[in-house]
């Protein structure tokens, strides 16, 4: 592994500072996004839960009208066995055996009446059915149409910013790489504990950037020297003078503007 040029503290300081106008940029593509990846993970799976809804609504009338005909089927095996039996009396040799088929008649009737309640039972559990499935396919539309045009605004802003975000990645790995180990750690680590990202500010009025707490004048004078990194005692960010903040800032604009 190639050994990284030594630099100044300035010079440090300066990459440090570019680093993190890289990386707000970065934040700032991101945050034009939003919420609309996860609006469209969401979005996705819904649609694919309700048809999934559907498929086995529709498996499921499969089944029913399955059992309709198996109903059907029944009522008439039960229809020829009554005419069977029926025929059968015709030649009996006594009141048994025309009981017994008596009994046989009156129990396939029965058989009848129970598969063509069932029948009605089915048919209406298939009126209900479709209702939901009518209800749900209008969910469905509705909720697809939503997910098309989340997924337009999407692809919309990511052809917008997929170019210059992906140039800014590499732009922000090509100064890490410039940096020492430990400061690209303390760097990320800073940043990724700050709500807005920031792991890098200049000195405002007296104070850190974003911060209400004033910087001695002492402290200031150091970090205007350039000789050390100086880290805010109540935030912890690494703090740099306005005007290398300023300096940075002008030639990052140029830079930004060309990607």
């Amino acid at each position: 592994m190639a050994k990284k040029k030594e630099t100044t503290v300035e010079q440090r300081l300066r990459a440090l500072y570019d680093l993190q106008l890289i990386d707000s940029r970065i934040d700032e593509i991101r945050s034009v996004r939003g919420e609309l990846p996860i609006e469209v993970s969401d979005l996705e799976d819904e649609v694919s839960g309700l048809q999934l809804r559907l498929e086995k609504l529709e498996n499921s009338l499969k089944d029913i009208d399955t059992q309709i005909s198996d109903k059907k089927n029944l009522i008439e095996e039960s229809k020829a066995l009554i005419k069977k039996y029926t025929e059968q009396q015709k030649n009996v040799r006594n009141n048994r055996e025309f009981d017994s088929l008596t009994k046989e008649v009156e129990f396939q009737e029965l058989e009848i009446e129970l598969a063509e309640k069932h029948i009605r039972e089915f048919k209406a559990q298939i009126e209900q059915k479709k209702e939901v499935i009518d209800k749900t396919k209008a969910h469905n539309s509705e909720r697809e149409d939503h997910l098309k045009h989340k997924k337009g605004e999407l692809d919309a802003i990511l052809n917008e910013t997929k170019k210059e975000e992906e140039a800014l990645a590499e732009k922000s790995a090509e100064y890490k790489d410039k940096l020492e180990d430990r400061l690209v750690k303390a760097y990320e680590r800073i940043r990724h504990a700050a709500k807005n990202g920031l792991a890098v500010v200049p000195i405002e009025r007296g104070a850190s950037g974003g911060s209400y707490f004033t910087i001695p004048p002492q402290v200031q004078m150091e970090i205007a020297a350039r000789k050390k990194v100086i880290t805010d005692e109540h935030s912890g960010r690494i703090l740099v003078d306005a005007e290398l903040a300023e300096e940075q800032k002008a030639k990052m604009d140029k830079m930004f503007a060309k990607l």
